[in-house]
């Protein structure tokens, strides 16, 4: 029994010895210029959602038949011929909902990403350049939510923004930042990733929209590109690290939380589809039965596929997940490359 326990502490200890080493980055140059630049990007380039945003000024006032809320046809449903069958009128509603409910989904989404981060910067070491970033990053996610909720408070739709499970299971998620960061840094992905995707297709496509929308996506895409950054950095560091045991389970765990959040964060909430008695089979064949849909969700994780051949996660099984997810395909050749083909069809 002794002997037992004996085993067991130093199994124990020698767990906390890997995880204390794996917080401490003093030791990679790269990683290090790599956060310092992060981190100056934020002091000198950031938004403040009060000040860069004139919510009061006339041009930014929401009125109930402005056609620039029409869906673009970048959004699943706003390319979709059910939707552009409707009168103008409906369709300037289904868009207002459709767009307040997304603003809600994202801060939702970085109401839990910040506080991971809270969690994670808790336990990492003195001197660590980690912790400084992380705190940019919550401050820029904070200004994230304000920005968000007062895009719903203007456009007035009372919306749910996240599903009703996810809403239940979340004060758990950010608890994993800490004892298991890799596996929180592929789900924040999971949610960065196609909300980044989808913002940056429809500012490319060249749609007018209403200064509000654009504005709030614009701070946005700028102010996540280096968010997305640290997380692929940050991966791309711990990922090979890893015993081969880990990597394999971790690659199974990556593509099921992909798919399973991407629908929980781009598919509307049922109270969506009642308010505007849209057809189900409308709805299967925009989330995501059609070809341009499955392609669609295919090109949102574009980046996150050569991530997961970079760090040697796309084994024979792991492939075989990503094509069951329906969200496998060609890795991207650079971050944030451009989908010219959904360019192309919208234009």
């Amino acid at each position: 029994m002794v002997q037992a326990g004996t085993a067991q502490k130093r199994a124990r200890t020698k767990i906390v010895r890997r995880w204390r080493r794996n917080m401490d980055v003093l030791d990679d140059p790269k990683y290090v210029e790599m956060l310092n630049t992060l981190s100056e990007g934020s002091v000198r380039r950031n938004f403040n959602p009060y000040t860069d945003i004139d919510w009061d000024s006339p041009e930014f006032k929401v009125i109930d038949n402005d056609p620039r809320w029409i869906l673009p046809k970048t959004d699943p449903l706003g390319k979709h011929s059910w939707y552009q069958s409707q009168p103008q009128q409906r369709q300037i509603e289904i868009g207002m909902w459709r767009q307040a409910n997304v603003a809600k989904v994202g801060l939702h989404f970085e109401s839990i990403l910040i506080r991971g981060l809270m969690e994670y910067a808790f336990w990492v070491p003195n001197g660590s350049p980690e912790y400084r970033y992380c705190l940019h990053e919550a401050v820029e996610e904070c200004n994230h939510t304000m920005m968000f909720q007062e895009m719903v408070n203007h456009i007035g739709a009372d919306v749910p923004g996240m599903p009703r499970l996810l809403k239940w299971i979340q004060p758990a998620i950010p608890l994993v930042a800490g004892p298991l960061p890799i596996p929180f840094w592929f789900g924040i992905l999971a949610g960065e990733e196609p909300i980044d995707h989808t913002q940056k297709n429809v500012l490319r496509e060249g749609k007018e929209l209403h200064p509000i929308m654009e504005r709030v996506m614009a701070i946005h895409v700028a102010e996540e590109a280096r968010h997305i950054s640290f997380a692929h950095e940050y991966l791309r560091k711990r990922v090979p690290e890893l015993p081969r045991r880990k990597r394999f389970w971790l690659s199974l765990f990556v593509p099921l939380t992909m798919r399973i959040l991407c629908s929980a964060i781009v598919v509307p909430p049922r109270a969506f589809w009642r308010e505007f008695d849209i057809p189900r089979q409308v709805r299967k064949e925009v989330f995501f039965s059609s070809p341009e849909s499955r392609q669609m969700l295919r090109d949102m994780f574009g980046d996150v596929r050569m991530l997961c051949r970079d760090t040697g996660l796309m084994n024979p099984l792991a492939k075989l997940i990503w094509r069951i997810c329906k969200i496998d395909g060609k890795p991207s050749r650079y971050r944030s490359e451009p989908q010219r083909q959904h360019l192309t069809a919208a234009a």
